[in-house]
């Protein structure tokens, strides 16, 4: 008799003791739309939805056992790295992924804070660069990430396809860069890939101060839908759709006297059986 296995999802990333954002957000997420969250922490913070007071890192061997222990036993299906904060741990984390090659990497490089602040130094920046992205089937930065990874500025859509294109050369598969940030009523994505392939994404922007944890949500919803089964374009399409309910559907929530979290358990599978179409499961491809 067959049995099902979940897909599973690793996030190595850092603790959010609000709830909102890091691990806490990914684990939500990763279950929300119907896998197995499994962690490395990376990270414990000191957080809420009115800042972050305080970050412990977690020593780098430690990390390292907690990847090996999960890629050995749970044999996850995708992979999402969030903020690494230091050089040390970005050649721990490639090291210890390397004796697992074939499992798709989505990272989301975490170096701006929402005030505009740079969270790791320029050092760390490059050796992100050199030892995670050629690991890196996706890498998901926003705005400001971009422009220092692009080493531009990034002002237009055209700029986005450019900064695209130059972080690609650090390896990576392919690039979503965020526009979250630019001007007006409509957000852009902009989605390139090393055989040439081309999509942007646009959204609505939702009027709500409730989006804390978004990014991180994002790229754990991606590697959930890869480990669902779908295409990395895909994954990205369904991906936005289920924030753009999260926001929308947390956005009158007050949680916290500062930047809420989104509503990551709206009705997501509803989304998934009857809004974003096939997904694999336990060996074949099936429509939920």
């Amino acid at each position: 008799m067959s049995r099902y296995k979940y897909p599973v999802v690793l996030s190595i990333a850092g603790s959010d003791s609000g709830g909102g954002a890091g691990i806490q957000a990914d684990l939500k997420t990763i279950s929300a739309l119907g896998c197995f969250g499994t962690t490395a922490i990376t990270a414990v913070t000191v957080q809420n939805t009115l800042g972050v007071n305080g970050i412990h890192p977690i020593p780098v061997d430690f990390v390292k056992a907690q990847i090996k222990a999960v890629m050995d036993d749970l044999k996850p299906s995708a992979i999402k790295i969030g903020m690494v904060h230091s050089a040390a741990l970005a050649i721990a984390i490639a090291d210890t992924l390397r004796d697992y090659p074939g499992v798709p990497v989505v990272f989301d490089p975490v170096m701006v804070a929402t005030s505009g602040d740079r969270l790791i130094a320029n050092d760390t920046v490059s050796t992100l660069k050199k030892t995670l992205f050629p690991l890196a089937q996706l890498v998901t930065p926003n705005l400001d990430e971009a422009a220092i990874l692009a080493e531009m500025e990034i002002k237009t859509i055209g700029d986005m396809k450019t900064a695209a294109i130059r972080i690609m050369q650090d390896g990576c598969y392919a690039v979503l860069i965020k526009g979250g940030h630019l001007e007006g009523s409509d957000l852009f994505d902009v989605y390139l890939n090393k055989i040439g392939d081309e999509r942007i994404f646009r959204s609505t922007a939702i009027d709500t101060i409730n989006t804390h944890g978004t990014g991180c949500s994002l790229s754990s919803a991606i590697a959930s839908f890869i480990a669902l089964g779908n295409d990395l374009s895909t994954s990205i399409s369904n991906s936005k759709k289920y924030i753009q309910q999260a926001i929308e559907h947390g956005k009158d929530v007050k949680t916290g006297e500062g930047h809420g979290p989104l509503n990551h358990f709206f009705d997501p599978q509803k989304l998934v059986k009857y809004e974003v179409g096939w997904v694999h499961l336990a060996g074949s491809n099936t429509s939920l």
